[in-house]
């Protein structure tokens, strides 16, 4: 989806050069990549980047990715955040959900919760490193468009540019998920994950920012084929099945 950013004061406070970190290896590119979040499967020679979850094992001589859920709660998490229920969104003393997955939105709207969150997350982050991850990819940067009007972009932008640094001084490459409108390299995003660009016509936003370190995940035939067909050449373009499972549907260009 489509999201305007809003708040050029906010943008230029949030401004942060990516530290330099000899251990930080750029997103490999003219390689495949399998992007694979629901259990893991075998890869062949031609996938050079591989994308699992966080509690994945990495696949050894590839470049992976580790996936984080930045900003909203895994639905396995729930013991985890009921002791924390003051860093949940509520709206009326409830949670605000994510309808499409049911996950809880994090509340990033005040330094200190964002500096609190940043903690958790950190810890995620340096348990990718110590795993054998290269990168890592922060989901649901855009939370905010589902947030009922009560989290602004520039707050997610602050919470995006305190993870971004806590993946560069743990070693790894940051990507950003999705929000094309939004070039994440001003808070040290290194690469980009865009689900579905060939869908919403937003691959060129992508490159625009990222050059051709963007994995373009689709989910449909018809989006697949027009990003094959228009990016296949420069970019790391995969068809998936929607749930990402590990059996399921997984092409390449």
């Amino acid at each position: 989806m489509q999201w305007r950013a809003a708040c050029a004061a906010g943008l230029m406070s949030l401004t942060v050069a990516a530290p330099a970190h000899a251990a930080v290896a750029p997103l490999p590119v003219g390689t495949h990549v399998d992007y694979q979040l629901g259990g893991s499967r075998s890869v062949t020679a031609a996938v050079g980047i591989v994308v699992r979850d966080r509690t994945a094992r990495p696949v050894p001589g590839k470049y992976n990715v580790c996936y984080v859920n930045g900003f909203q709660t895994q639905l396995d998490e729930g013991a985890f955040w009921a002791e924390r229920p003051d860093l949940i969104l509520r709206k009326d003393g409830r949670p605000v959900v994510d309808a499409a997955w049911g996950e809880k939105l994090l509340d990033t709207r005040s330094p200190a919760k964002r500096d609190r969150l940043a903690v958790i997350v950190g810890r995620w982050i340096t348990g990718c490193a110590r795993s054998g991850f290269r990168a890592v990819e922060f989901d649901n940067l855009d939370s905010f468009s589902r947030s009922q009007g009560l989290i602004t972009p520039a707050q997610n932008k602050a919470m995006a540019a305190l993870l971004v640094a806590r993946a560069h001084r743990a070693g790894l490459a940051a990507g950003q998920k999705n929000w094309s409108e939004w070039n994440g390299r001003v808070v040290g995003f290194d690469f980009a994950v865009a689900e579905e660009c060939g869908r919403y016509a937003e691959c060129a936003r992508y490159v625009r920012h990222y050059g051709r370190r963007v994995l373009a995940i689709e989910y449909r035939q018809v989006d697949f084929a027009r990003t094959c067909s228009r990016w296949g050449s420069r970019l790391a373009v995969v068809l998936r099945d929607r749930d990402l499972t590990s059996t399921g549907l997984r092409r390449f260009c």
